[in-house]
């Protein structure tokens, strides 16, 4: 028997995919989660072969949950089940080590198909979530990445020039050549497309 978590914030959606997969045979809900908190005490209390994780949640975001996972090396096997293909969440599920990054809409069988085709030890992936990510890969290097995180917490180029032990000057640089790659005019629009896409 496949023991698995659903991990959904919305009561009704989580309920009606438990309902589904408990009509398999091989398969059997064995816990609910309504948010990334208790999605996480949830795995380390019931131990369930895998967890079918939504991404946008609350308190935690399902990618945080399996990033988190990753770390403490769980053996549960996280599916994000998703509406949003946007090419940075993506990226971070796939280095978080998750086993399966599926679309919403897809069918009861299908889902069950894959839950067992993980198990038995391949990796499942929507073909659509794919695609929008070859298609738009993140252009930032990993240092421009943690200076837009910090410019959308709000911390202004002094501060970023202290944290990072870098001068104003080569801060502003920085911040020139992310505009220049998103093609936008000034933070604002850079943090909206970032987030936009995921990669943040």
């Amino acid at each position: 028997m496949i023991r698995i978590l659903i991990a959904e914030d919305q009561r009704m959606l989580r309920g009606a995919l438990s309902s589904l997969l408990d009509l398999e045979d091989d398969l059997e809900v064995i816990g609910q989660a309504g948010d990334g908190v208790e999605a996480l005490a949830l795995i380390q209390s019931l131990k369930p072969d895998i967890c079918l994780m939504d991404i946008e949640m609350p308190l935690k975001s399902g990618l945080e949950v399996a990033e988190e996972l990753n770390r403490m090396h769980s053996l549960c096997k996280i599916v994000i089940l998703t509406t949003f293909a946007r090419p940075g969440y993506f990226e971070r599920a796939v280095k978080a080590g998750i086993y399966g990054y599926l679309l919403k809409d897809g069918s009861s069988d299908e889902l069950a198909e894959s839950i067992r085709n993980i198990m038995n030890g391949k990796r499942e992936f929507a073909p659509e979530l794919i695609f929008g990510s070859i298609k738009d890969e993140n252009p930032l290097t990993e240092k421009e990445k943690e200076i837009i995180k910090l410019i959308g917490d709000g911390k202004t180029t002094k501060e970023i020039a202290s944290i990072l032990f870098l001068s104003s000057g080569t801060v502003r640089n920085y911040v020139s050549e992310i505009l220049a790659k998103l093609d936008v005019k000034n933070r604002i629009e850079a943090i909206s497309i970032v987030k936009e896409k995921g990669w943040l």
